[in-house]
């Protein structure tokens, strides 16, 4: 057993580090390495969202831990080949946190209140201040590949309208989309991966010109019909239907049902809560 040290990071530092040990560390925890453990840091940070979208406090408090735990475990791999230690991770977010806030922690003048638009203007301006130092040769350069797609098409989407390549109103877009429905429509088999990941696209450039995050946006629509097909499954039940036996249009029955039955109840929720 490890005794507990005064800082419970200090401790955790401590644990990852027996676990690790290749003498007396846990079989597993030494087998790990950096692309063996990414994929559980990307599940971490998704659950961390999970918690915080459920208003759950004290899921999320364990959920940040398993996130710390993370960054904690690849700092140990990097601390044994001799890369980095977790000091010298938490010392770059330092820095980088003060350079990025010069009108907090430096000598730039304080204009006081900023705009939305003026605060985004400047942080970009810095961020892309930090990729050309750090070698960039295309304004595309540092949008993560590992991104979940959508969120990366966006990424990309916007970082190319800040060099002026992108519609100004949301007319170019919807053109666009319709266009490659069509294309999508007509293609061949070799070629309708390609098309429709063309159709995707442009789906995330129109809901861009609309001001909305495709991310936030699908999930949302993700969670409505998640909703409304378990309500669907729950109406077949309760009349002792086999919903995977009725044909389509038996469905769709219920599916207009559940959507009658959400719309009256939001209809009569302001009622409710007087």
């Amino acid at each position: 057993m490890i005794q507990p040290l005064a800082k419970p990071l200090d401790h955790l530092l401590q644990i990852m580090a027996r676990l690790r040990d290749p003498a007396s560390g846990c079989e597993w925890d030494r087998a790990q390495n950096f692309t063996s453990i990414a994929p559980y840091t990307i599940e971490e940070a998704y659950e961390v969202a999970d918690a915080i979208a459920r208003g759950d406090m004290a899921d999320l408090r364990d959920e940040l831990g398993d996130l710390l735990l993370q960054v904690v475990f690849h700092a140990r791999m990097a601390e044994e080949a001799g890369d980095f230690t977790f000091a010298d991770v938490a010392a770059a977010i330092c820095a980088k946190l003060e350079a990025r806030h010069p009108h907090i922690f430096g000598d730039a003048a304080d204009t006081g209140a900023e705009t939305d638009e003026r605060q985004s203007e400047r942080w970009e301006k810095l961020k892309a201040d930090e990729r050309e130092a750090a070698g960039a040769t295309s304004a595309l350069d540092g949008i993560a590949q590992a991104l979940p797609a959508l969120m990366r098409a966006e990424k990309l989407q916007k970082r190319a309208a800040r060099q002026g390549f992108d519609w100004p109103d949301t007319a170019g877009p919807a053109d666009k989309l319709r266009e490659e429905m069509a294309e999508l429509a007509e293609a061949d088999a070799a070629h309708q991966v390609e098309e429709a990941g063309d159709l995707l696209f442009a789906a995330v450039n129109l809901v861009r010109a609309y001001g909305i995050a495709p991310e936030d946006a699908l999930r949302a629509a993700n969670a409505k019909f998640e909703r409304r097909f378990r309500a669907m499954e729950g109406l077949a039940k309760a009349e002792s239907r086999d919903f995977a036996a009725l044909t389509l249009d038996e469905q769709e029955a219920l599916w207009q049902a559940v959507k009658c039955l959400e719309h009256r109840a939001k209809k009569w929720e302001p009622v409710f809560r007087k």
